[in-house]
């Protein structure tokens, strides 16, 4: 254990809403051991920029992590060579080249075709009837896994998030996760004839003919669909909401005055919805006088680090005229997120200015109110909208 200050927290209020804690620790502990999640909590933008990137103290390198044990040893808990060599197999899925000639034209494709599915007469919930097939369907395409259902990638990417986020060790929570890897394993199974046949440019198709181990494959396409899945979904139904209560700023996109780029990052920025990445001490080591053993488990705050006073002022609003370039919702170091390219094509160039071009006078209703939940992974679990008439492709 790391000899920093330990500062209690209340889960269930930080799970409804981690940024009170949060500024409390960049306050009075920016780095804080806090033993209701029993880890050192890094909250400084300054902190976590520096150390995501020192491999050699805080790796990602976990072999008794969750991660490792449910999922199988991805290239998120590798370092170094061995990290970079599943880096670059897998890139040419998720190249900014291939995104925006290949990938961006499907995911279009599938946002207008939801789209015309949704009825302003019916009670329309975003996150469950735009956001949450909108992230699979584009998912299914990048991973080459075409055989699911839509409803089952959604279902099986949170029940892994659940898995490696139980720390508390609820025997219930890990039978899902190991119910969801089965399923995905399966489908995996059934995609080999013809993706080992005839090799496309999906993440299967791709590492299939690049030669990668099958249990790296395995592993890695899992790991695609359990931040693949949520994070887009969150950031899609999470950015409207925020435009949607926010009109000035919604104002600023329709005009061209900001883009809608500007608007994601300003979003990831507000709301990370990967909130924090776990690391573990490699080797003995002291930062602000605070000392760290080998297999110390630290988290680094990325919800917290984006809102850091030092940096972003007035952090905890929403302002689309921000730069937010020092926002490390993606990451900082080497683990950069490597669907980042995907997920900007998704919600800046397609869903977006589809969904407020296509959705005449979309607003919120007022029956419902909406719900937002999680600190290591955050989103609208809600989110009640109507419009006048849906104009035509």
């Amino acid at each position: 254990m790391s000899t920093a200050p330990h500062i209690d927290i209340d889960l269930a209020a930080f799970w409804s809403d981690p940024y009170p804690a949060l500024a409390r620790l960049r306050r009075e502990a920016p780095i804080a051991f806090v033993p209701q999640l029993g880890s050192t909590l890094f909250s400084s933008r300054d902190d976590i920029f520096v150390s995501e990137k020192q491999i050699d103290v805080f790796s990602s390198h976990q072999p008794e992590g969750l991660m490792n044990r449910l999922m199988g040893h991805n290239m998120m808990r590798k370092d170094g060579d061995a990290h970079m060599a599943e880096r670059k197999a897998i890139f040419p899925t998720i190249s900014p080249k291939t995104v925006k000639a290949h990938w961006t034209a499907q995911f279009q494709a599938h946002a207008d075709r939801i789209i015309d599915t949704l009825d302003p007469g019916k009670r329309v919930d975003f996150v469950k009837d735009f956001a949450l097939p909108f992230s699979a369907e584009c998912l299914k395409s990048i991973t080459g896994l075409t055989n699911m259902r839509f409803e089952d990638m959604n279902a099986w990417s949170q029940a892994m998030i659940d898995g490696i986020a139980n720390y508390a060790g609820d025997p219930a929570v890990e039978a899902r996760c190991h119910a969801a890897t089965a399923g995905i394993d399966a489908a995996i199974d059934d995609m080999l004839p013809t993706l080992s046949k005839t090799p496309d440019q999906s993440l299967l198709g791709v590492t299939l003919a690049a030669g990668m181990a099958m249990d790296s494959i395995r592993a890695n396409i899992k790991l695609a669909i359990s931040g693949g899945q949520n994070e887009p979904r969150d950031a899609v139904a999470g950015t409207v909401w925020a435009l949607l209560t926010h009109p000035d700023q919604l104002t600023l996109a329709r005009a061209d005055e900001v883009s809608w780029l500007q608007v994601f990052e300003e979003y990831a920025r507000w709301i990370s919805p990967i909130g924090m990445s776990p690391r573990r001490i490699a080797k003995p080591w002291t930062i602000r006088d605070i000392a760290f053993e080998p297999d110390d488990r630290v988290f680094f705050m990325f919800g917290s680090a984006n809102r850091d006073e030092k940096h972003f002022v007035n952090g905890q609003q929403f302002d689309v005229r921000r730069d937010a370039s020092r926002s490390i919702a993606f990451g900082a170091g080497p683990h950069f997120c490597a669907g980042a390219w995907a997920s900007r094509s998704m919600l800046a160039d397609v869903a977006l200015p589809t969904i407020f071009a296509r959705l005449k006078n979309l607003r919120l209703r007022d029956d419902e109110p909406v719900r937002i939940g999680g600190w290591a992974f955050r989103g609208l679990l809600n989110l009640l909208v109507t419009w006048d008439a849906t104009v035509p492709r």
